[in-house]
């Protein structure tokens, strides 16, 4: 309906998919965007798992979004509805030992019921506000509300709901079967004929023969028993896939507008403390092209009270970006906003931006250092030998990989080699990689050979040692973290030697 997804399904787990979700802090994300709802949080986090790579379905969700944040009221009303359907189908009772055709039928109707009265609500929303909204998904959605949830469907509705109660018995009409046993049972209508010339019918209709029980003949009142619950049967399970099938949609409906209601809530939250908010522009498959400007953390903004600190990005035509700077400068940050982005945009969302504008991706992964852990039984740089082992397994072509501070855990020279390897296989196989680093040999290298392919950015850091968390483009410096350990170590401790 507006995405292409119906109920949330259990989904596939992806290689590196744990990391991604710790790296990027994408449970921060996820809580602000829930708000404690289970149904959003589901819908969120399939949507930002399994983001979409073709533009016009990036730009098809956008459209839809942009009508929610247009109408809010309108669809947090719809969710509510939806939300209350299903609420009300779970709670009216389905007995453990209700089998027999007859309780199954009187559920059955109770549920349709409660299912005709939301229905009727769907239909008054369709009415009222159907008109100002303008993308192709809500258009289509209430074109066909209107359709299929016109006046005479309730009237229809109406009738087959009192027929069902059968208030005047049931009428049903069946062959002998081998055996004398009555085979292919068909429920007749068995209203009372109320036409003003009713009283003429029986002298016209042709001669039939019927037989009573006797009120004391115990056995044919059960064997009658019996019958009439074979029969009713047939209705339950005929009244059963009506109930379902409804149930169906209205869960279909939730888990849609779960997703744009997490929207619409982190929307609340960021565009509440000034933080801007962009639609992105998503480009294709390999296309190479990475533009952002004022691009900031999400998370980190949810979790403080401040505004972000923005960066902006220009790497058209860049395979490897290089962020180089000083300790706690802001790289880690700008590269879970950038990643964060990307997952937004190809889930059809807005990101946290004044303007962003990327080639899509097939798939993202991360590759962040690991503090020490005294559970593992091999060592840190072996462990993350492994992780990139699983990752390089994993990606094919037009992925984009993350990397904070890789193969830091051994020698500089040994690190700067591994990671060299690595960058040049994920980038001759038509990946991007973002790869954060203290490693100078490693920067220095790529900036001497691979600079034409490279972005070179750096945190900035003034002459005092003051941060401004700025990432501007510039050259790898030797001198990037050193000063930084020197006053760490002496300066802070008060040390005058």
């Amino acid at each position: 309906m507006f995405a292409d997804r119906d109920v949330p399904r259990r989904r596939e787990q992806r290689v590196g998919e744990d990391d991604l979700i710790a790296d990027l802090e994408l449970e921060t994300l996820w809580a602000a965007m829930a708000h404690r709802d289970t149904i959003i949080l589901d819908s969120t986090r399939a949507a930002m798992l399994d983001g979409l790579t073709d533009t016009d379905q990036i730009r098809y969700r956008q459209a839809v979004l942009d009508d929610c944040l247009a109408r809010p009221d309108v669809i947090r009303e719809i969710y509510a509805l939806a939300v209350q359907a299903v609420a009300d189908e779970k709670q009216v009772y389905r007995g453990m030992f209700n089998t027999g055709g007859e309780p199954r039928v009187r559920r059955s109707i109770t549920v349709l019921e409660l299912f005709d009265g939301r229905l009727k609500q769907l239909r008054a929303i369709a009415d009222r506000d159907g008109k100002d909204f303008r993308s192709e998904g809500f258009t289509r959605f209430f074109a066909m509300l209107r359709r299929e949830l016109d006046d005479d469907y309730f009237r229809e509705v109406a009738v087959h709901l009192r027929r069902l109660r059968f208030r005047d018995g049931v009428l049903a009409t069946a062959r002998l079967g081998k055996h004398g046993q009555g085979v292919d049972y068909v429920l007749g209508a068995s209203h009372r004929d109320h036409r003003i010339l009713g009283f003429l019918a029986p002298a016209v209709r042709r001669p039939s023969f019927s037989w009573r029980v006797s009120p004391r003949d115990e056995a044919g009142g059960q064997a009658m028993t019996a019958l009439r619950d074979h029969v009713l049967t047939l209705v339950a399970d005929a009244v059963g896939q009506s109930s379902d099938h409804i149930a169906g949609f209205f869960t279909a409906l939730r888990a849609e507008l779960g997703f744009y209601m997490g929207c619409l809530n982190l929307h609340d939250q960021l565009s509440g403390k000034g933080e801007p908010l962009t639609m992105p522009d998503p480009r294709p498959l390999g296309s190479r092209i990475r533009n952002a400007t004022g691009l900031y953390d999400a998370c980190l903004s949810l979790r403080i009270g401040a505004r972000v600190q923005g960066n902006d990005l220009h790497a058209d035509g860049k395979s490897l970006i290089m962020i180089t700077g000083a300790n706690q400068g802001g790289k880690s940050t700008f590269l879970r906003g950038l990643g964060l982005s990307q997952l937004m945009m190809q889930a059809g969302m807005f990101v946290a931006a004044d303007d962003y504008t990327a080639s899509v991706a097939r798939s993202v992964f991360t590759h962040y250092k690991r503090e020490e852990d005294a559970t593992m039984t091999r060592g840190k740089f072996d462990e993350e030998l492994a992780r990139m082992s699983r990752l390089a397994a994993a990606i094919a072509s037009d992925d984009l990989l993350l990397c904070n501070e890789s193969f830091a855990a051994t020698n500089e020279r040994e690190g700067s080699e591994i990671a060299g390897d690595v960058i040049q296989a994920m980038t001759d196989r038509g990946n991007g990689v973002v790869f954060v680093t203290h490693l100078y040999e490693l920067a220095h290298r790529y900036h001497e050979r691979h600079r034409d392919g490279t972005l070179f950015l750096r945190a900035e850091r003034d002459s005092a040692g003051r941060r401004s968390f700025r990432i501007s483009e510039g050259e790898p410096l030797p001198t990037s973290y050193g000063a930084d350990l020197y006053h760490q170590i002496f300066t802070s401790s008060g040390s005058t030697s």
